[in-house]
């Protein structure tokens, strides 16, 4: 009920709106990202997934069971299902290695490579033309990875090659999630998300029948992991709901430079140019392709 005495306040517009959704987001992945090196010094990347995955299950059966959305969870396409996890699950572990192992502007940056892989393979799994538009694209953006990793300048170290492949996992898992959403919930997506990769964690991660429990003192950061994971995720997909995605991105960018700080100041990791440029090209690529399919 509106209160007379007081003045109707604006809606904040669609673009303020969306702005505020991808600050959320890229708070969150940059939480989960110290949360990881926290818990490094104690788990493994398939014990970290694991923690956040069963964090991530207890959150939705809750969400779930208050918002009487049981029905909706079904098996419907349950092998592609089974197949984004395995990608994601993949490419989060290779993410989390990377973090421990090469500065954060670097994994951020190879990151956003993930769309410049969805042009390349949106042809084979999505029957997608590749059209000249998105051919260009595809090489400048690599144009920006060797910037970035600079083979031979630079050793590439397990680090570099590891957060390179799991932009290419995360590519597999935009493609096989663009063809669940033409009639799969995302509610159900995200069920089957998490309980998947709770149990692909638990498998890899007593692998060596020695699965490691977080000390109280980590115990916070395992928690924090997997509400940084969902609510990222969930942050994105409203921001996107909100305003197209030749806004969003841009914003979502803001994740590099948010990233290099944040390792400078806490983990006092040098600012590297070439990362810097690199990324701003793998960006620019991704962009004007965005605003061509729109204009399209």
């Amino acid at each position: 009920m509106t209160n007379p005495a007081l003045p109707d306040l604006p809606t904040p517009a669609p673009t303020l709106r969306a702005a505020m959704w991808m600050a959320g987001a890229i708070m969150s992945f940059l939480s989960m990202a110290v949360a990881g090196r926290a818990l490094a010094s104690e788990l493994d990347t398939f014990e970290i997934m694991t923690y956040r995955s069963l964090t991530g299950v207890i959150i939705m059966f809750v969400v779930i069971t208050l918002t009487g959305k049981w029905h909706r969870i079904t098996t419907h396409r349950l092998g592609l299902h089974v197949l984004r996890n395995v990608a994601h699950f993949t490419g989060q572990n290779l993410w989390f290695f990377a973090i421990t192992m090469i500065p954060l502007a670097q994994v951020f940056a190879l990151e956003f490579t993930s769309p410049i892989w969805v042009l390349v393979l949106s042809p084979i799994f999505l029957a997608e033309k590749m059209t000249r538009r998105r051919a260009l694209a595809a090489l400048i953006g690599f144009s920006g990875i060797l910037l970035i990793t600079r083979p031979g300048a630079q050793t590439l170290s397990p680090g570099l090659i590891a957060a390179a492949l799991c932009a290419i996992c995360f590519a597999g898992t935009i493609i096989s999630t663009k063809r669940l959403t033409r009639d799969v919930p995302t509610i159900c997506i995200l069920f089957w998300l998490t309980v998947m990769q709770a149990v692909l964690g638990l498998v890899t991660g007593g692998l060596d029948m020695d699965f490691a429990v977080p000390s109280l003192e980590l115990l916070p950061w395992a928690v924090l992991v997997g509400l940084a994971g969902l609510f990222a995720h969930f942050c994105v997909t409203t921001a996107l709901s909100i305003a197209p995605a030749t806004l969003v991105a841009p914003m979502d960018f803001v994740r590099l430079p948010s990233a290099a700080i944040l390792g400078l100041l806490v983990y006092n990791e040098a600012l590297d140019p070439f990362v810097l440029i690199g990324a701003a090209i793998i960006f620019g690529a991704n962009y004007a392709n965005i605003r061509g399919e729109q204009r399209a």
